[in-house]
């Protein structure tokens, strides 16, 4: 039925509607330090890992705070909406549902720490279609580079070529495609800028599940 063993999925604007939560964490972290979110702050930190903009953000704005409390401030800061108002993106848990009941292997592959990724799919009532899991927190590089996709194969014990990567940002594209992985770019309204690109360089794009059930 499937050209594919098994399916990554990124959470934050693939499989979970929740990059308005990161929009108000921004927003509330750079004014609670007197000023607004840099304008191109979100493109340069949307492919890294969660400590890898955390680093950023320090060095770039010479916060006082270490790593370890930046980081801790943003998670204490999602972690309700993850938990409790976070919903899936549009026809995603029928769609996961549906593979995972025809034997594709499954994984959550993203830039968010477990503090947030799984109180959403236990409220969601997701988190037992996934058999592997993949954080950011667990590889050196960000997702612009094969790394987080290719732990995700190996702990779902899966080629690399038999894998499909969901992401909805153009350097996760870039980056599942390096390893080696058929790429779908999803739509998502904070990467709207770079549609274009995305659809060029995927081998697929879907404004929601619906179109591949």
């Amino acid at each position: 039925m499937f050209d594919f063993e098994a399916a990554i999925f990124d959470l934050d604007g693939t499989i979970a509607d929740s990059n308005y939560v990161w929009k108000k964490v921004d927003a509330d972290f750079f004014g609670k330090r007197g000023f607004e979110v840099p304008k191109d702050y979100w493109e340069k930190i949307n492919s890294l890992s969660f400590n890898e903009a955390a680093v950023f953000t320090k060095n770039e704005y010479g916060f006082p705070e270490t790593i370890d409390e930046i980081k801790e401030e943003w998670c204490s800061m999602a972690v309700e909406e993850y938990s409790f108002y976070v919903k899936p993106k549009k026809y995603a848990e029928k769609y996961i549902r549906h593979i995972k009941k025809n034997g594709v292997k499954t994984a959550l592959c993203t830039a968010s720490p477990k503090e947030l990724y799984e109180p959403f799919l236990k409220n969601n009532g997701m988190f037992s279609y996934f058999d592997a899991f993949v954080s950011g927190t667990e590889v050196k590089r960000g997702k612009g580079f094969p790394d987080i996709y290719l732990l995700a194969a190996k702990r779902l014990d899966v080629l690399p070529e038999k894998c499909v990567v969901f992401e909805d940002i153009l350097s996760a594209v870039l980056g599942a495609k390096s390893a080696g992985m058929k790429t779908f770019g999803v739509y998502d309204q904070a990467s709207s800028a770079d549609i274009k690109k995305i659809m060029e360089k995927a081998d697929g794009f879907i404004n929601d599940f619906s179109e591949i059930m």
